[in-house]
């Protein structure tokens, strides 16, 4: 089965399930928000929905740091 994520197209074995998937591509499944077919799909149903050919994904995924990139405090009124 051919699906694109981020624009690039991947092939996996099917069937495949949205959990299944991220788990796969080792990312974490509480810093990851999925965009399927143009709609969100919640965490919750990840389990449950099945991925099929051509369909389109952009994932993201949230990282945390940073150093001081902010406004600096003198400049907030």
């Amino acid at each position: 089965m051919n699906i694109i994520i981020n624009g690039e197209e991947r092939s996996f074995d099917a069937p495949l399930t949205l959990a299944a998937l991220v788990q796969r591509l080792g990312m974490k499944t509480d810093r990851v928000a999925v965009e399927l077919n143009l709609d969100i799909v919640p965490r919750d149903q990840w389990p449950a929905r099945q991925l099929s050919e051509g369909d389109r994904l952009e994932i993201v995924q949230f990282v945390g740091g940073g150093a001081g990139g902010g406004i600096p405090n003198n400049r907030i009124r």
